[in-house]
């Protein structure tokens, strides 16, 4: 089974310039070349952008990406480190689960102090977004956790 980068797209879904992207990024192997120099793919190119594209869908950044290929590339490996770095995602998330619970109350605090009937200048949701200070909680962005792939 050979695969043009068209085929390989739209079998995983994802975008052509990001194929090329990835290989760029030494996330999938140079594919091999046709007579008229197409690239060509197969099913290890298919499983490995599938891969890839999973781990996308689930926030996972390139270079955590590419450890995790480096370590399913070498079988033998303990699988810590996959697990640290999918601890590190999961913390992420959390974190963006928890900032995002605080915007949904503070919106819904915001929006519920207008009743819609006055005038801008009387607006409490204008006046809110202007002065900070009339925030019930901080709401502003979080540190993230640490980056730290091993």
């Amino acid at each position: 089974m050979f695969l043009s980068i068209g085929d390989l797209s739209r079998r995983t879904g994802v975008k052509v310039p990001t194929i090329r992207y990835y290989e760029t990024r030494g996330l999938l192997d140079a594919p091999l070349r046709s007579a008229g120099n197409q690239r060509r793919y197969g099913r290890a190119e298919l499983e490995r952008l599938g891969f890839i594209r999973h781990a996308r869908d689930l926030g996972f950044a390139l270079d955590a990406i590419a450890a995790l290929i480096e370590l399913q590339d070498h079988p033998d490996r303990a699988c810590t480190t996959a697990t640290r770095i999918a601890q590190v995602q999961l913390e992420a998330v959390r974190q963006k689960i928890r900032r995002l619970r605080a915007l949904e109350a503070e919106l819904a605090r915001i929006t519920g102090g207008c009743t819609g009937t006055g005038t801008s200048r009387d607006c409490y949701v204008l006046a809110s977004l202007a002065d900070h200070d009339l925030c019930a909680q901080d709401h502003l962005p979080e540190a993230s956790p640490s980056t730290q792939l091993i």
